[in-house]
Formats: structure tokens, sequence, C-alpha cells
């Protein structure tokens, strides 16, 4: 009677000769395999198209990013101090009325720019930037007879229209029950840099140091919105980085020119100015 087994060496042998080929094949296979991916993706990544230059597609070449100085005093964590604190008073002044920018929307775009210039130095944000956004989106506060206290908190409130889908306009359902915006319907862009309240909610951050991020006080606005410009160009000296930047806040080509010019005007009243001293 037998177990079904074979007792013989040279059948125990042959079995496990034949077991170790099948392991070598499979390793061969495998090993044949992951080079075919490979080959796959390279091919791939070969003939993936060149992304085309934004110029190209109409958008603008990216203004020259302008640096603002800080304050003589300043002797503290650049992240320690209250915005409106960081930018030359007396620079701020004379460029105010070079520009054509009010002076408290001109300290928010400066001590913005200056914070990220310690915080995200990569990103060469320039305060003319800002300052461009803030005057497509609210005329720098003044949209609507609205102005901008000592405080910085521009009254009474700016609110965008309903974002409802209409000719040239996204369709965004209300996201924060009105909290934000009013609506209950809709939700709008809100405050002096024009903020969404799922965006809001994302990047908004407290500049001015009173324990709250207010969409509607200029400093926390305008370094919520470098922040923003920074997370979606990463380098905004280049014209692939500062168009994704200011794509990322108005998918619009028009937008997108409409903010250079102003950038690069101010860029150019200030060297002006400076050339005549």
């Amino acid at each position: 009677m037998t177990s079904g087994r074979s007792s013989s060496p040279r059948s125990t042998g042959t079995s496990a000769q034949v077991r170790r080929r099948r392991a070598a094949l499979v390793g061969i296979g495998a090993a044949l395999l992951l080079l075919v991916v490979v080959l796959v993706l390279q091919q791939c990544v070969a003939q993936e198209p060149e992304r085309p230059h934004p110029t190209e597609l109409g958008y603008p070449s990216a203004p020259e990013q302008s640096e603002a100085p800080a304050a003589a005093d300043l002797t503290e964590d650049i992240t320690a101090v209250p915005l409106a604190e960081l930018p030359d008073p007396d620079w701020v002044a004379e460029t105010s009325e070079a520009a054509q920018i009010p002076q408290r929307a001109l300290t928010a775009y400066a001590g913005a720019a200056l914070r990220l210039a310690e915080t995200r130095p990569e990103c060469g944000l320039g305060w003319n930037t800002l300052a461009g956004i803030g005057q497509v989106e609210s005329v720098h506060g003044h949209y609507g007879g609205a102005s901008i206290g000592e405080d910085g908190v521009v009254d009474p409130p700016v609110i965008g229209v309903a974002l409802d889908g209409s000719e040239g306009l996204m369709a965004i359902p209300d996201t924060d029950d009105g909290e934000l915006d009013g609506d209950t319907e809709w939700d709008r862009a809100v405050g002096p840099m024009q903020f969404i309240p799922t965006t809001w909610e994302q990047y908004g951050r407290d500049a001015n140091q009173d324990g709250q991020a207010d969409v509607h006080q200029y400093d926390d606005a305008a370094l919520t919105a470098g922040i923003y410009l920074c997370e979606n160009g990463e380098d905004l000296t280049g014209d692939f980085g500062w168009n994704d930047a200011v794509t990322a806040y108005n998918q619009s080509v028009e937008y997108a020119n409409n903010v250079a010019g102003y950038a690069l005007e101010y860029a150019e009243s200030v060297q002006e100015d400076e050339d005549e001293q």
C-alpha cells in the first residue's frame, strides 16, 4: 500500500529543480514587465507636448516685481510685527502720491510683500502685483463708495455679485450658509481683495495681529492674497509663475492683462519719481 508520495530521491530532486526554474522564469518575466513599463513611461514623457508660453496664448509677460523698503526702526522679527508697521512710512507717503494709491491700501500691499520676502523669498512677489489686483478687484477698497479706516477696515463692506453662473461668472452654490458673504444661495467674493468663502477659510490670515482673520481688514486681506499667489505661482518673477498665480485668482486673459498693466504702471511711476529726485 502506498502513501501517494514518491520516495525516489531522483523524483524529489527533479521537482525542486522545476520549482527553481519556474521561480527564475517568474523573476525574469517580472523584470521584463518592469522594463516595458519604464520604456512606455519614457515614451509618454517624450511625447508630452511642451507647455505653450503664456504670451502665445495672449497672457502678459510678468511685470517686474517691485520691492518696498522696510521701516528704519524695525528691529524685531518681521513675522512678529503687525503688517502696517513693516514698510517705511516716508516711502509709503511718496509712493502713494506718485502711484495714486491710497496710503492705507499701499501700506497693506507693501507690508504683505515685505512679510513674504522674509517667509517666502523664493516667491519674489512685489507690492505692485498686489496693488494691481487690489485696483482691479475693489479700486483699492473704494468700490461702491467704500473707504478704508485707519484700522484698515473697509466700510461699507465690498461684496461681489452672486456667482450664479451668469455670463462671465462661475456657478458656485453657497458654501458657508451666508456667514461671510450674506448670501445663502450663492457664494460671492468678499473684501477689498475679493475672496470667495472657501478660499478665505483655507488661506485667511491675521496680519494685523488682533486675534482674528478679517476679510474686510486690508492687512489681513493683502497678506492672504500674497500667500495665495505664492502657493499657486511659486516664482512670480517669471512669466509662467506670475500668470499661474494671477489666473488662480481669476481665470481670464483679460483679467491677467489688466492686473499686469496696473502693476507695471505702478512700478514705472515709482521709478519716475525716484529719477526726478
